[in-house]
């Protein structure tokens, strides 16, 4: 635990003392105020951080943005709960390897890096990509509805091992660091930690996933009702539930979250999966929220119900539910649009516009 108190106790939250002389130059370009909207927010965001970061005011950049990928099995998929069966985890993280997929797509398009990781697929995956991290806490996580989905040890060595990852692609220049996933039955993973960590009902928290039918649907949420029902009274713990109801994946990109905020660097949240994670991140220490940016609305109906109880508003609403950090690597153009007009357009004083 020891790692993880100094994990914590390195995330500081923001002073905003730039703020002021932030606004009043995003207010001073040459546009009404407020006209260029979510923009303006995530400049105004993009900015605190960065001139706290470097301690005085600065230009915006956008380095070497990166997308880690994290990859899990769960123990939950036996029952049926995707569309999917589990050896498909395995095969889709060949295909990122393989650069076919959508997430490798979206990154080639928008110049952002890669990184995938095994936390804990069924079969050992072996690679001499160099995009590939293995970092396995086990053959997939234990079926949660009926016992804890991992050890406590293997949460604690999740989360500092996901920081020590994130560390590493900081330390390469990274100054944007987005998440993303890759598990058959997560979804019902983090459908099962919302309900803990909120006030929501199962039957709302738990959604179609991938795309299950209604008696797939049931049976996932007759799963989730009964894990909560088994760990009854253990929800006051962020950890705790995080070791009851799982994933490997999720508890990595709960400690890559972390260090991204004690290194003082954006944090880019992809859809509903990643959320959750983020909604861990932040019971764990309410600082980290100040870094991050949620990049668009998934189709899964609790992701709204997520974005609320974060006080967020995702940059891109495109009906998205796929997953991978694919979300991310499409906010990416706007981090630098933010940027640009940030650094570069005209106030009304120099353009000598006079209103």
């Amino acid at each position: 635990m020891s790692t993880l108190s100094s994990i914590f106790d390195a995330v500081t939250p923001l002073s905003y003392g730039f703020d002021k002389d932030i606004r009043l130059k995003i207010d001073n370009k040459t546009k009404p105020p407020g006209a260029l909207g979510q923009l303006e927010t995530l400049a105004r965001q993009m900015a605190n951080v960065q001139c706290e970061l470097h301690g005085e005011f600065v230009e915006l950049e956008v380095t070497s943005p990166t997308i880690m990928v994290f990859a899990a099995d769960h123990g939950v998929a036996v029952h049926g709960v995707s569309i999917a069966p589990q050896a498909v985890t395995e095969q889709m993280v060949h295909n990122f390897l393989a650069g076919g997929a959508a997430i490798n797509c979206f990154c080639s398009a928008n110049d952002v890096r890669l990184k995938v990781v095994d936390c804990g697929v069924i079969e050992p995956i072996t690679s001499d990509s160099d995009n590939f991290v293995v970092s396995r806490m086990g053959a997939g996580t234990k079926d949660f509805s009926v016992e804890p989905a991992m050890s406590l040890g293997q949460v604690e060595a999740a989360i500092s091992q996901g920081a020590a990852l994130a560390f590493a692609e900081l330390s390469q220049g990274t100054n944007v660091m987005g998440f993303g996933e890759m598990g058959i039955g997560n979804t019902s993973s983090a459908s099962a930690i919302l309900a803990a960590l909120s006030d929501m009902p199962v039957n709302e928290s738990v959604g179609l996933g991938t795309g299950i039918n209604h008696d797939q649907l049931f049976v996932k949420q007759q799963l989730v009702q009964q894990a909560l029902s088994r760990i009854q009274g253990a929800t006051a713990s962020p950890l705790i539930v995080l070791q009851e109801l799982g994933g490997f994946e999720i508890a990595h990109m709960v400690g890559a979250m972390l260090a991204c905020a004690s290194e003082k660097k954006l944090i880019l949240v992809d859809g509903f999966i990643c959320s959750v994670a983020a909604l861990v991140a932040v019971k764990l220490k309410p600082e980290v929220r100040d870094f991050m940016v949620f990049c668009h609305a998934s189709a899964e109906k609790a992701h709204e119900k997520v974005m609320q109880v974060l006080d967020a508003q995702p940059l891109l609403n495109l009906e998205m539910r796929l997953g991978e950090g694919t979300g991310c690597a499409l906010a990416i153009p706007l981090l630098r649009a933010a940027a640009a007009f940030y650094n570069d357009m005209a106030t009304f004083e120099s353009a000598q516009v006079v209103l």
